[in-house]
């Protein structure tokens, strides 16, 4: 499977995209609403709470992180996101894939978000990814 942290990561970007909209669903809007709120009760358990990250969560702010310019805050929410272990709460992966196959049906059908990788070497999941390897 795709990492569990940018699967979530993306799920929030999408959610957030999506439910800007007045044509969003009914459907969209409710499971993005139960990833925020998974996202921010994992996000809470860690110590220190990171309010900039939560008010990234709260405002869909996580919307607009994919350009240039927010870079620095994805990386921000994914490290926060990996310390709070939200990539392993299974309710919270699974509630982001429903995102996801609600937002993106056509990726989701051509299996964009079910990559399984055991023991590889310089491999790179997603979209938009720089990449420089060293093996000895």
């Amino acid at each position: 499977m795709i990492e569990s942290v940018e699967l979530i990561m993306a799920a929030l970007a999408a959610g957030a995209a999506a439910g800007a909209k007045e044509t969003a669903s009914t459907a969209v809007k409710d499971v993005y609403a139960g990833v925020k709120t998974l996202t921010l009760r994992a996000l809470r358990r860690t110590e220190p709470v990171q309010s900039a990250v939560v008010q990234m969560i709260e405002s869909d702010a996580v919307a607009t992180i994919d350009d240039e310019s927010g870079a620095a805050h994805r990386r921000e929410l994914t490290a926060a996101l990996t310390a709070a272990g939200a990539g392993a709460n299974e309710e919270l992966v699974a509630a982001a894939l429903k995102v996801l196959q609600l937002t993106d049906p056509d990726g989701s059908k051509a299996g964009k978000y079910q990559v399984m990788l055991h023991g590889n070497k310089g491999v790179q999941v997603g979209d938009h990814n720089t990449q420089t390897n060293t093996f000895s």
